[in-house]
């Protein structure tokens, strides 16, 4: 997994802007509160989206005065393969290592 998807709330972006396919800025912010269920300072969101549109996993545009974002192909492909990652682990064994023994650590 490369780095810029080690954040919860970098990969919870990609979710919204995969299922949604491209949203203003403030909606997304707006989403993402909403799943959070509290409020996000500004300056780190929009910090944040500066961050994936400058690694390539984001794409931008502006639609009047709002910036319109979209997961780029590469941020597509990275949250794909940390799906699958995820639903390796995530199954019908849930709570069982590779013996089906339980998996008591951490």
């Amino acid at each position: 997994m490369t780095k810029w998807l080690h954040s919860g709330r970098r990969r919870d972006l990609c979710a919204l802007l995969y299922d949604a396919g491209e949203l203003r800025a403030q909606s997304l912010k707006n989403r993402l509160e909403s799943h959070y269920d509290e409020r996000i300072d500004p300056r780190s969101f929009y910090a944040t989206l500066t961050s994936m549109v400058e690694s390539g996993f984001l794409d931008r545009r502006t639609e009047g005065i709002a910036d319109v974002y979209a997961l780029s192909a590469a941020g597509e492909r990275a949250l794909l393969d940390h799906y699958e990652w995820l639903s390796a682990r995530v199954d019908d064994t849930r709570g069982t290592g590779d013996r089906g023994e339980p998996n008591l650590k951490d």
